[in-house]
């Protein structure tokens, strides 16, 4: 990951402290956990989910909330509603993320408290209370805790462990790790976000870290 003096010294002991911590410890491992939170948080630049969007169009492709007819195809209809929502983040959070993982109806405002947050976005309220068992924290009262540095690496790294991504990692099966991140199962058979970035970034730790 190429950054900025400054960034690097803000994360770096955060990051190798999370990762001695749950157990991310050889070179492939860490060249996967780092390559995967590069792409997650933009080289760590984005710790809190960015729900400002200027077009319909991205706004229902991004979120399947707006596939209304359920045919996974744009219609216009659907960017209709969905410009309803242009530069209203807190909005967009309260509709998309309503009655999803623990999450309550719109109006509980639940969507916008338990945004992504992290360098691996954490994500919905039941993820939110996870994390908090296994960090120790409260971060269902405070959510914001995770875009401190250490514990938004130690929620990073106790997600990786929770979700038993060092497999994939020493198996180098990077779609699978993306899988699991992006869509929540690596079998799942459908092509995850940002998927040749991820190989790229994969590929140049791999590389610096001496890891193939």
């Amino acid at each position: 990951m190429q950054m900025p003096a400054a960034r690097v010294q803000r994360w770096t002991q955060p990051l190798n402290a999370a990762m001695a911590e749950f157990g991310i410890t050889t070179r492939r491992q860490i060249a996967h956990f780092l390559a995967q939170l590069g792409h997650e948080s933009v080289s760590l630049t984005r710790v809190e989910e960015n729900l400002s969007y200027s077009t319909a169009e991205r706004v229902v492709a991004v979120f399947r909330r707006f596939d209304l007819n359920g045919n996974r195809k744009i219609e216009p209809e659907e960017l209709a509603f969905a410009k309803g929502f242009l530069s209203k983040p807190q909005k967009l959070a309260n509709y998309v993320y309503a009655g999803r993982g623990g999450n309550g109806n719109e109006a509980s405002g639940d969507g916008w408290r338990y945004r992504g947050r992290g360098p691996i976005q954490n994500t919905l309220k039941n993820g939110y209370a996870r994390m908090g068992v296994l960090l120790g924290l409260p971060l269902l009262q405070n959510p914001d805790l995770l875009l401190e540095p250490v514990n938004g690496a130690r929620a990073a790294a106790a997600y990786w462990k929770d979700n038993g991504l060092n497999r994939w990692a020493d198996a180098a099966d990077v779609l699978a790790l993306s899988r699991a991140i992006n869509l929540g199962n690596p079998r799942s058979k459908a092509k995850p976000e940002g998927l040749e970035d991820r190989i790229a970034r994969t590929n140049r730790a791999i590389a610096l870290l001496g890891a193939a």
